[in-house]
């Protein structure tokens, strides 16, 4: 699941690129996004062994994998609010 929680992510920033303004930045927010949702397939396909393609139980520490695919994508929103901090201080 956390494969759908991240193209869900990517799929809504690149609707909300077309709405909002450039200023936030929601092209480099869609293109982490959409990177790290083909990441997650490739590693799905690579690691596949029959069964549930998308599973609700994981078997590492993050046992739900929806809080797991929210958990991968903090990051990804840290990495981008960090950018738009980053290129709101240059223009001043």
């Amino acid at each position: 699941m956390w494969l759908v929680t991240t193209s869900i992510a990517a799929a809504g920033a690149t609707l909300a690129k077309f709405v909002l303004p450039k200023d936030y930045k929601l092209d480099f927010l869609a293109l982490m996004l959409w990177g790290a949702a083909v990441m997650i397939l490739i590693d799905h396909i690579l690691g596949y062994e029959g069964g549930g393609f998308l599973e609700k139980i994981t078997d590492g520490m993050v046992k739900n994998s929806v809080v797991l695919g929210i958990a991968m994508l903090l990051p990804v929103f840290l990495i981008w609010g960090i950018s738009l901090l980053i290129s709101n201080l240059k223009r001043r």
